[in-house]
């Protein structure tokens, strides 16, 4: 039996996305046998970012600078902006480096069901970073949920009357998909968002 201090460490660590009890539990004996090369630089690093860690007052991303260093990037395509559901969706398709722009993080998405109003999300803050201008095209990249769709849709009606493009992503099957493995919801969304085959 372990102590009280390394089973709350263990439980801790198993509240992770991706950790389970006995994964938890795999990762604290690694960093309990090898507390120099892995635990100290872990709890050094997670003990530094703690203490730096802010929302950046622009976009809503977190990291330790405010402005972030995506708001910060000169590189990036002022006229751009991508608006995610969460800093997990900004992460992932900030990582892909496909979109050359800004970003804009709502912290959540409608839902009647869970109370979250639109108020409750970071809309209304995305309608003035639009309203200073410069901004030429706005992407939805909602998850495709019923919520992130009722999202972009009520996104897309305050967003009617700005000079701007508006775009959403692409939602069905993926690249190398095959149809026997993909569940009904992908398939009915590929066949909503079917388009013609240009035939000479």
């Amino acid at each position: 039996m372990a102590s009280q201090e390394i089973e709350n460490l263990v439980q801790a660590l198993a509240k992770l996305p991706g950790l389970g009890p006995r994964s938890a539990r795999r990762a604290v004996l690694y960093l309990l046998k090898r507390p120099e090369t892995a635990m100290k630089p872990i709890l050094a690093a997670m003990t530094k970012v703690d203490e730096r860690l802010v929302t950046c007052g622009i976009c809503g991303n977190v990291d330790t600078q405010d402005p972030c260093q995506i708001c910060n990037d000169p590189r990036r395509d002022e006229k751009a902006l991508c608006v995610v559901e969460e800093v997990s969706d900004l992460w992932a398709l900030d990582k892909s480096r496909l979109f050359p722009g800004k970003f804009h993080v709502l912290g959540g998405r409608l839902s009647a069901l869970d109370g979250v109003r639109p108020e409750d999300i970071a809309i209304d803050k995305l309608i003035k970073r639009v309203e200073q201008g410069g901004i030429d095209e706005v992407v939805l990249a909602m998850n495709a949920t019923l919520e992130g769709q009722t999202t972009a849709h009520y996104i897309a009606e305050r967003l009617e009357n700005y000079p701007l493009r508006l775009s959403q992503l692409s939602h069905g099957i993926p690249v190398g998909g095959e149809l026997d493995y993909l569940d009904e919801g992908t398939l009915a969304q590929a066949l909503r968002s079917r388009r013609p085959i240009n035939q000479d």
